[in-house]
């Protein structure tokens, strides 16, 4: 009898195994079910007046519910890191009773929704800030280029003030803080921004990190601030509702690689599978002229996180599917083709034209661009 059970399911196992998987198969994540492998990427609109989501925005994501799973734009769990115009925060009673309206829309086509928690750090200017409010980074290193600012255009981004532990304790706890409200708002889970040079990738990179304390120099103590936070929030509200989002190699808003980055993910993914995070998604801006990230380190973090891998970076159905089925990864995000295709989900699937984007409203106020398709 042993010896039947057990071939069954190795019998099973490769015949599971040779089923193909695509963009349209069902997949679990966590304790949810997606109706399909189709990822709507996190991108910065700024339709957030005032800091708050609108009805505007529950329209623009509630479009878009066909997809398995929507990611928000990025959206502070703080004052001080609303460090663009416009985007949205959560951490007040406003914003929570504004994502709302987001989550209630999507819901009602029957889509899910993570949000995007992105602490801007040292990318900021105080023109695009509350009042009270401090540009904080590990370092007192400015990023560098502009920022817009709806007050004064473009302007050089000031030098940040250096966190102390008090500061990086704090922020931690506002992390943890806004995933709450978060799931008081509807979201079916987070995203933690630990990518293209954010507060969490700040820490995580030698360019922008050069603290000698407990936060900085090693890759233990580099790698610190980003599963606290994940730590924290995994506390707040499970850890299987959470993914972070990551972007080795990267160079966006002056990062670098150094000679330790490789080890510094290796160790960084044992870490946040050891919390038990739903999903990590990597960041491949190498279709937009950023440098490719390596097939070596994609296939380090596929080995060493034991949740969902999102994969991303100038995907087409062909491609998707292909990746799929190697299981190079479990879920593929999309991003620029969702802007000008709400009903992308269908286009892919019935093989039809994509419209192209138009640049010019990527990030301007109003529905031109965003809800007029």
């Amino acid at each position: 009898m042993y010896e039947t059970v057990g071939f069954s399911h190795d019998f099973k196992r490769t015949k599971e195994h040779k089923m193909t998987t695509t963009l349209f198969t069902p997949a679990a994540l966590g304790k949810l079910q997606l109706k399909n492998r189709i990822v709507m990427s996190p991108m910065t609109r700024s339709r957030a007046i005032g800091n708050v989501p609108n009805e505007l925005m529950a329209k623009y994501y509630g479009m878009r519910a066909g997809a398995g799973l929507i990611i928000t734009e990025g959206t502070s769990p703080s004052p001080n890191g609303l460090g663009y115009a416009r985007i949205p925060g959560m951490y007040s009673d406003a914003q929570v009773q504004g994502w709302r309206l987001v989550t209630d829309a999507v819901h009602r086509d029957g889509g899910l929704i993570f949000i995007q928690l992105m602490h801007t750090g040292r990318v900021s200017h105080p023109a695009n800030m509350p009042a009270g409010t401090r540009i904080l980074a590990p370092s007192a290193i400015a990023a560098p280029g502009t920022m817009w600012t709806d007050s004064d255009g473009p302007q050089p981004q000031p030098a940040p003030v250096e966190m102390s532990e008090a500061d990086i304790d704090h922020a931690i706890a506002e992390y943890a803080h806004s995933a709450k409200r978060a799931i008081e708002a509807g979201f079916d889970g987070i995203e933690l921004h630990g990518a293209n040079g954010y507060l969490i990738d700040q820490f995580l990179n030698t360019a922008s990190n050069k603290r000698a304390d407990r936060w900085g120099g090693s890759i233990e103590n580099r790698i610190r601030f980003a599963v606290e936070v994940a730590r924290a929030c995994a506390a707040a509200i499970g850890a299987e509702r959470i993914g972070m989002r990551v972007s080795p190699y990267g160079v966006f808003n002056g990062m670098a690689p150094d000679a330790e980055m490789d080890a510094m993910y290796e160790r960084l993914m044992a870490e946040l599978s050891g919390i038990g995070l739903a999903y990590i998604h990597v960041v491949d801006h190498s279709s937009m002229g950023a440098p490719e990230v390596s097939p070596v380190i994609k296939a380090k973090i596929r080995a060493g996180f034991k949740g969902k891998y999102i994969l991303s970076g100038g995907y087409d159905l062909a491609r998707a599917n292909a990746d799929l089925d190697a299981q190079r990864g479990d879920l593929v995000a999309f991003g620029r083709p969702f802007l000008a295709n709400p009903d992308l989900v269908e286009k892919l699937r019935n093989g039809s034209p994509l419209a192209a984007p138009d640049p010019d409203t990527f990030y301007t106020p109003g529905e031109k661009g965003y809800t007029d398709l």
